[in-house]
Parts: C-alpha cells; sequence; structure tokens
C-alpha cells in the first residue's frame, strides 16, 4: 500500500488561510497571504468562491500584483484585473518578463491596453509591441525578447567584462546568443564554456553551432516537444531569415506542459481549462448546454436506431434488459483508443506514417477482447433468460461492436485532427453516437432475423 503524501509547507499556508478567512483578523491574513509565493496565491484564488477572492485579492502586497496575475486562469484573471485602473495595472506590470506582459494586455480592451503601453518606457514598449502581434500559442506568443547577445569575433575576456559591466542577466539564462556580422543567429556560447574556458579565446573558438532553434510560429505543443527531446533550458527564436527574435525558457515550457495535460482532461468533459471554477451559475450553465444539447442530438439518434426495432423489442423483453451491455462494452473500449490516440496525436507519436499500423493493432485488441468478453456475456445472458439464441445474438453483437470501436478509436481522432477540430473534445461525442448506434443495429438487427 502506497504511504499517504505529507502536506507541504504551501499547503498547509493554505489550510491555515482558508481557516483565518472564515474566523481570523485582518491582521492574520495579512500574514499568511504574505508568507505565499505568488504562485501559491494564484492556486489560492482560484480554489476561493468570489467573495473570499476578492477579500484575500485585496491583502496581496502591490508589488506581487503582476505575478499572481500570470498564473491565476484566463478567467480569474479578467475578473481581478476588472476592478484595476490602468495605474494599477501599470504598476503590476512593471518587472515582469515581456512573454507575461503581452499575455496580461491581450486580456484586456484595446484603449486601456494602449494606455498601458504608453505609460512604459520606450524600451519595454518596442519589447511587448514586438511580442503582442503573435497568436499565445505560438513561440512569439510564448518569448522574451530580453536576450543577451555578442559577436563571434571578441574574446571570452570581454565577454566577462561585458556581462559585469550588465551587472546582472535575464532569469533563466544558461546560455548567451551569438550574431552574426549581418545580425543574425550564428549560435551560442554557454555560461559553462565562458567561465571554463581561457579567457583569450573568442567566442567562435568555444561557441556551439549546432544549437536548436524555434521558428516563431512553431506550436507550442512542438516547442514543448522539442525541449523534452533535447533537455533544452532555453532556445533562441528566429524568423525564417534567421534573425534573433527572442528566447524560450524551461519555465515557460513548463506551463505549456502543464495547460496541455488540463486542456486533454476537461475539453473530454466538454469544459475549457481557462474557466473559473466558481464563475456564476447562469455562466457556467450556458457553457455546459452547448454539449448538452450537441450530446441529445446523438443520444436522439441512438434512440432513432432503437425505434426501429421497437416490435422485436415488444416481443421480446429480453432485449431491452441486454441492450445496455452492448452499447457499454462498445464505448468503454472505444473511448480507451480514443484516449490513447489523442494522446499520441498531442506528443507527435501517431501521424499517418504510423496509423495503418495502429489500426491493425488495435483491430487484434479488439478481436482478442471481442471473442473473451462476447463468451462471457453470453453465458451470463444464457444462465438469466435461458435462450441459447439470445446467447449468440448478443455474443455476435458485442464482437462487431468491439472491433468496430477500434476502428471508430484510431480513426474518429484522425478524421476530426485532419477538420480541424480538437480531437479532445468532440471525439468522445462522435464515438460515443458511433458505438451505441453500430451496438444498438447489431444487437436488434441480428435479433429480428433470428428471433421473430
Amino acid at each position: 500500500m502506497a504511504e499517504p503524501t505529507l502536506p507541504t509547507e504551501s499547503d498547509l499556508h493554505r489550510r491555515r488561510l482558508t481557516e483565518v478567512l472564515e474566523s481570523g483578523t485582518r491582521n492574520q491574513l495579512v500574514g499568511l497571504v504574505n508568507a505565499l509565493h505568488p504562485a501559491e496565491i494564484a492556486d489560492l484564488l482560484e480554489s476561493l468562491p468570489p467573495a473570499q477572492r476578492e477579500a484575500v485579492w485585496e491583502l496581496v502586497p502591490t508589488d506581487m500584483d503582476g505575478d499572481v496575475l500570470v498564473h491565476v486562469n484566463d478567467e480569474v484573471r479578467l475578473g481581478l484585473m476588472d476592478g484595476m485602473d490602468s495605474k494599477e495595472i501599470l504598476a503590476a506590470v512593471e518587472g515582469l518578463d515581456v512573454d507575461d506582459v503581452a499575455d496580461l494586455l491581450q486580456d484586456l480592451p484595446a484603449a486601456l491596453t494602449r494606455e498601458v503601453l504608453n505609460a512604459m518606457d520606450r524600451q519595454n514598449r518596442q519589447r511587448v509591441e514586438a511580442v503582442l502581434p503573435y497568436p499565445e500559442d505560438s513561440a512569439g506568443g510564448l518569448m522574451n525578447t530580453d536576450v543577451v547577445t555578442v559577436r563571434a569575433d571578441v574574446t571570452l575576456e570581454v565577454v566577462l567584462r561585458y556581462l559585469r559591466l550588465r551587472g546582472s542577466l535575464p532569469e533563466v539564462t544558461d546560455r548567451i546568443f551569438v550574431l552574426s556580422r549581418s545580425e543574425r543567429f550564428a549560435g551560442t556560447l554557454s555560461l559553462t564554456n565562458l567561465l571554463t574556458h581561457d579567457p583569450e579565446y573568442t567566442v567562435a573558438e568555444v561557441m556551439e553551432r549546432d544549437q536548436e532553434t524555434v521558428l516563431v510560429d512553431m506550436q507550442q505543443q512542438d516547442i514543448a516537444r522539442l525541449f523534452e527531446t533535447h533537455d533544452l533550458i532555453s532556445a533562441p527564436v528566429i524568423d525564417a531569415d534567421g534573425n534573433l527574435l527572442g528566447r524560450i525558457t524551461v519555465d515557460d515550457v513548463v506551463d505549456v506542459i502543464r495547460e496541455q495535460a488540463e486542456h486533454q482532461i476537461l475539453t473530454m468533459a466538454g469544459l475549457d481549462e481557462e474557466d473559473d471554477m466558481f464563475a456564476p451559475v447562469i455562466l457556467s450553465s450556458r457553457r455546459r448546454a452547448i454539449w448538452l444539447g450537441v450530446n441529445l442530438i446523438t443520444a436522439f439518434a441512438a434512440a432513432w436506431v432503437i425505434g426501429l426495432f421497437e416490435a422485436t423489442i415488444e416481443q421480446v423483453v429480453a432485449l431491452a434488459v441486454l441492450m445496455p451491455v452492448v452499447a457499454s462494452m462498445g464505448g468503454v473500449a472505444g473511448s480507451q483508443t480514443l484516449t490513447l490516440m489523442v494522446r499520441g496525436l498531442a506528443t507527435g507519436q501517431v501521424s499517418g506514417a504510423n496509423a495503418i499500423w495502429l489500426l491493425n493493432k488495435e483491430l487484434a485488441v479488439g478481436a482478442v477482447n471481442g471473442l473473451l468478453w462476447a463468451f462471457v456475456v453470453s453465458a451470463i445472458a444464457v444462465i438469466w433468460f435461458g435462450d441459447l439464441r439470445i446467447g449468440a445474438i448478443i455474443a455476435v453483437a458485442i464482437f462487431i461492436n468491439l472491433l468496430c470501436a477500434a476502428v471508430s478509436g484510431v480513426g474518429i481522432p484522425m478524421m476530426l485532427k485532419r477538420l480541424g477540430v480538437d480531437p479532445a473534445l468532440a471525439g468522445n461525442v462522435v464515438l460515443t453516437t458511433v458505438t451505441d448506434v453500430v451496438g444498438f443495429m447489431a444487437f436488434l438487427g441480428l435479433a429480428t432475423v433470428f428471433l421473430l
């Protein structure tokens, strides 16, 4: 048996804060909030109902506002920023990384965004404006334009003097970017090489020329895969001409991986990872109503198939009892395959090149499980209703439906991706419809032929 996980210090802080919110004093609350990291405060805010959330937000130190806003999800962030004026927003973004500032400004009305940009100094404004045009889920949207660059023909001693004059380095800096005379990306100089080689060496002699680069329009899931494959801490972002635009660091990629995991889990239920768990009832109801409506349409499709065999069901009541078994077995088997395919498509492990192999493999799995469970269910049906014909019919129907589930589990996500639809969002709805319709058609159709 696994040992119970001990609560971390931040867990204890949050638990204590929740208790103090109900019965403590303001001074106690201030002390507890100040003891938390901005990411922990963000997590706490997302877990509180609106009234308590506002109370805690008011206690967050002003110099931490920006860091907290960066870590909360989009909907909670919008709610918190609604009560802030342009001066407060400007104070919140001061000192944040360029990519984080861009994320915050993209949630604001255009007029307020322009007001905040105009209040920035020229250098920071230009950096933010360079990032804003790019989609949030692209390399351009993730990158930070605050980079350290050097030329290849200078010595390491010159680089060291330059860094000492600079006084500080951007966070998560593991390498310096090397530019050619035409200002194009030429390679990287790792801090390790800088510090361990003779200062008389030139940058060109110790630089790495085969550094993995990220094109500015690369999608975030591909960036995460690149960082994972090559164990990167940072990577340069370049345009099609090889010009250095910025860099992406591993802390940004960790956020992408977390968001992708949440996305896969929630979209399978028709939900959005950016939704506020404590949103108003009407808003939450409206969002969920869309997919409930879609599900209702698919349910009527299955009901229509059942209606075609109404006369058969009236004469053989056992069929009504056993119908859900056929549909359920197909639905579960299909969902297993679908989940693997959605994950494989997200990680890049599944493509058109290996789809046929996967289809054959899943068909083989479906056939093995189909034979096994067809025998089990058939035996139960015969014992229950004392009719060998019903046992044989449900066995064949389950076998057919599990094969259909295998084909659907592989084919549906591939088809949806080709159509530009998120397989995690729509896959389950389509799959359930297919396995229900095929299961009912096979079971009731065979019963009509052999029992009447």
